[in-house]
């Protein structure tokens, strides 16, 4: 049994499977970090002075100064902020795998196959279809050398 996992997951599908999610992962960390740390906080204050991640609704009654705070008393909350920003995670990496997608695709693309070299000539006396090569017509008969 232990013989036939080493033989699944070193198969080449599993292990690529598996680099890529490594691989995606670390990924996501870097686009989380880039939204919550440069793209919110210009975007913020712009929006006047806002801070996304403090964007809450307590649904406790009770007032509370930040997010933070709220979460530690175990206040009810609606995160809209943190919502917002997971919205802004999203786009950015379906963004990203579309543009890679796009790439992989472009570079997948067979080129076009070259054009047939005919086989066949029409006669030019009946207009029938006859062999490239052929020196009479086996239609009319008439003899191609000539024309």
């Amino acid at each position: 049994m232990l013989k036939e996992f080493k033989e699944f997951a070193m198969k080449g599908n599993v292990l690529d499977m598996a680099i890529g999610v490594i691989i995606g992962g670390a990924f996501g960390k870097i686009v989380t970090s880039m939204v919550s740390d440069i793209l919110m906080p210009p975007i913020g204050l712009l929006m006047g002075k806002v801070d996304f991640t403090s964007l809450f609704i307590n649904l406790s009654g009770q007032s509370h100064p930040s997010l933070a705070a709220a979460k530690a008393v175990g206040a009810p909350t609606v995160n809209i902020g943190v919502f917002l920003q997971a919205i802004f995670d999203f786009v950015i990496v379906t963004f990203v795998i579309f543009l890679l997608v796009k790439q992989v695709n472009r570079l997948k693309r067979q080129p076009e196959a070259p054009p047939a070299i005919p086989t066949t000539k029409d006669c030019p006396y009946c207009l029938s279809s006859i062999p490239i090569k052929a020196m009479r017509c086996g239609h009319c008969t008439s003899d191609l050398k000539a024309a």
